[in-house]
């Protein structure tokens, strides 16, 4: 891939689609073609390929009978071709509003150009007739048409009708489906089996007057459209002046994909406005053939599905260097907004306290057993331990803490543990594993025992299993459950020492949740002040304090020796990398686009509430080096860890790695596919 395109958005299954809400004139034609022109112009400026204007737009929605004066039918047609004409330049798909006369019946109809050739007239099906709406008075319903193509300005055999798909050759995963207002409002909509027969873009050409409290039902009701069709969903209304002689108008358009909103217009504007967004083809059609229910449903429906008429064309990408509009969150698995992340906070920590409750009403067993170490996970499941013995109405001291310093262990985090026990009123306990390891070393005839510092593997991991090991057997002697604190970003780099080491326990609850999330969850954790002001200070302080797993000794003027991000990279970047890996299946190159969208200039995009010094950036090299460590451990040397973890409940809709949950791979697959792509992702973005 050249690195002109790989810095192009619609080189990696993105295309971006403009709502247009322009200032219209009621039976003006000129005026409106003017205004659509100069939008389209706008839209294509912008990279837009797709752009979509509002309902009946050239002629003005609120005409009512004036829809039957001749003249004002004949003009729109006029202005209709002149926009065919000064837009037959620009490389943008345009679809514009208008009413048309076809077999002496009146249609509302949508009308689709590219390059200045009709690829087709879709046609509305359901005309309100009700309230302020009298369309059956000036219009004839879809499935009123006797012509099945007409002949529009001087263009012969144009498709017409309510079953029109345009699929872009050359794109296959654009396939553009037209409806119009009201459509989108009844139980049944047109959308919904268009979608069903293939359609991933689905567009609505609207007026829809505004009342009070109308523009949060149309956010639900293109929001549920977009998810129960697995599409996007542009949809566009009539702005300013429009007839206001009965009626308001406030201009709203959005655009959804998949439940997701990407845009929306600004309301009441009296200005014109082209509002832009950059929909993910490849994640429609990975949900679409990730959920099997989408397919038995087009089953259910194959022969109202197979009426539709699929209209083909081809489309020229734009060009050149073209980054994402709106970059993804660099934290895909915490919301944005405020309000979502605390609430995300509070589903996650009950979903974790109330599976562990339900196995220790299940086991019988009234007592957990935890290793807390001063980091983040342990931390966690510390409070997840503490709020299930609250919910059971059981002794905090029915938890039985142990802090377990070995040869690295430093003074801050041996501290926090401490703290942390002490201020959630569970059994404090503390047990020193260098004699044990000692031992160990000494029976299998490692160097370190005869003074030899040797810090290998063999080293490490015999601290690892040490602590699991007593914990274990502490759990017998006290019958208690052994509470697993490995989170899920943990799981997918394979960091972790297998078998009888932090890999395993009786019950996990940390498994469905990656580091990032962690991080938020302790931080909310805190500021709640459900577990009191000194755990809540403790809590900030293991959030600040830098990972690493304390098995190599560091030194009292430079730290800890290891840290964990400089081996298997920086968390927020694989938790990224992982969250669409293992949620979407993208492949390495979109993944790294994407990553370098949002993570390429740190003084833009939201960065939740991480502190101004944390607040890191990340050139394609560094994004392409991790990513390809990410895959390597992913793919080639961690999932026999997977294929046998403790049972811990799903999360999030992220995904679960539990082979009994969501993800079933093979222990021994290669990662060469996987590497092989990510190796065409260049190494500099300088042109």
């Amino acid at each position: 891939m050249k690195k002109d395109d790989f810095f192009n958005l619609y080189r990696h299954g993105f295309v971006r689609a403009a709502l247009c809400i322009p200032r219209i004139r009621v039976a003006d034609p000129d005026f409106n073609a003017e205004e659509t022109i100069n939008l389209a112009r706008q839209a294509c400026d912008a990279g837009a390929l797709l752009a979509f204007f509002p309902e009946l737009g050239l002629s003005a929605y609120s005409n009512e009978d004036l829809f039957h004066q001749e003249a004002l039918l004949v003009e729109t047609e006029k202005a209709l071709q002149h926009i065919a004409k000064e837009t037959a330049d620009l490389n943008l798909l345009v679809t514009v509003g208008a009413p048309l006369k076809v077999d002496d019946l009146l249609f509302n109809c949508a009308v689709v150009l590219y390059r200045g050739t009709i690829l087709g007239v879709a046609v509305k099906s359901h005309l309100p007739n009700y309230r302020e709406y009298y369309e059956a008075r000036q219009f004839t319903a879809a499935d009123g048409a006797l012509s099945k193509t007409v002949t529009l300005c001087g263009q012969e055999n144009v498709p017409f009708g309510s079953d029109l798909i345009f699929h872009a050759v050359n794109m296959p995963r654009l396939s553009l489906f037209v409806e119009i207002c009201e459509d989108l409002w009844v139980p049944v909509s047109p959308s919904s089996l268009a979608a069903l027969a293939g359609a991933t873009v689905l567009g609505n050409l609207s007026a829809s007057n505004i009342t009070v409290g109308k523009s949060e039902y149309r956010h639900n009701l293109v929001a549920t459209q977009s998810a129960r069709c697995m599409a996007a969903y542009v949809y566009t209304a009539a702005g300013y002046g429009e007839s206001t002689t009965n009626l308001a108008w406030d201009g709203q358009g959005v655009i959804y994909e998949n439940g997701t909103l990407l845009a929306g217009s600004e309301r009441f504007s009296l200005q014109p406005q082209v509002v832009c967004a950059d929909i993910d083809l490849d994640r429609l059609s990975q949900d679409r053939m990730r959920t099997n229910s989408f397919a038995r449903n087009r089953q259910y429906w194959r022969d109202e599905i197979s009426r539709f008429r699929k209209i083909s064309f081809s489309l020229e990408a734009p060009r050149g260097r073209m980054l994402l509009k709106h970059p993804h969150s660099r934290f895909p698995y915490i919301p944005e907004d405020p309000d979502k992340r605390d609430l995300r906070c509070y589903e996650v920590f009950n979903i974790q306290a109330h599976s562990l409750a339900k196995r220790l009403e299940s086991s019988g067993i009234t007592n957990l057993v935890i290793g807390v170490s001063g980091g983040l996970d342990s931390s966690l499941a510390l409070i997840v331990a503490v709020r299930t013995m609250d919910l059971l109405d059981l002794p905090r001291s029915n938890v039985k803490a142990y802090t377990m310093p070995g040869f690295a262990t430093s003074d801050k985090t041996l501290a926090n543990a401490r703290r942390l026990m002490q201020s959630l009123g569970v059994e404090e306990n503390e047990l020193d594993i260098k004699p044990s390891c000692l031992q160990m070393m000494k029976d299998i005839g490692h160097p370190y025992a005869e003074g030899e510092e040797l810090y290998d593997i063999t080293f490490e991991n015999i601290q690892a299993g040490e602590r699991t090991s007593h914990l274990f057997r502490i759990a017998n002697y006290r019958n208690g459950l052994v509470v697993g604190t490995g989170d899920l970003s943990e799981l997918a780099l394979g960091w972790s020492t297998y078998g009888v080491g932090d890999h395993m326990s009786h019950y996990n609850v940390n498994a469905g949740i990656p580091k990032t999330l962690i991080v938020h969850l302790l931080r909310w954790a805190a500021a709640s002040g459900r577990f009191g002001t000194d755990a809540a200070s403790v809590l900030v302080d293991i959030v600040n304090t830098e990972i690493s797993p304390e098995l190599v000794p560091g030194t009292a003027e430079h730290g800890p020796s290891q840290m964990t991000e400089a081996v298997v990279g920086p968390y927020e970047l694989q938790d990224f990398n992982n969250f669409y890996i293992t949620r979407y299946g993208y492949g390495p190159a979109k993944i790294a686009f994407m990553a370098y969208c949002s993570w390429h200039d740190r003084t833009q995009g939201c960065w939740l509430d991480v502190p101004e010094d944390r607040r890191n950036e990340y050139t394609i090299r560094e994004i392409k080096g991790w990513l390809m460590e990410y895959l390597r451990r992913f793919f080639k040397t961690s999932q026999f860890k997977r294929s046998c973890v403790a049972d811990s409940p799903k999360i999030g809709s992220g995904g679960s790695l539990s082979p009994r949950g969501d993800y079933r791979a093979p222990s021994d697959a290669e990662a060469t596919v996987w590497l092989k792509q990510a190796e065409a992702i260049p190494d500099s973005d300088e042109p």
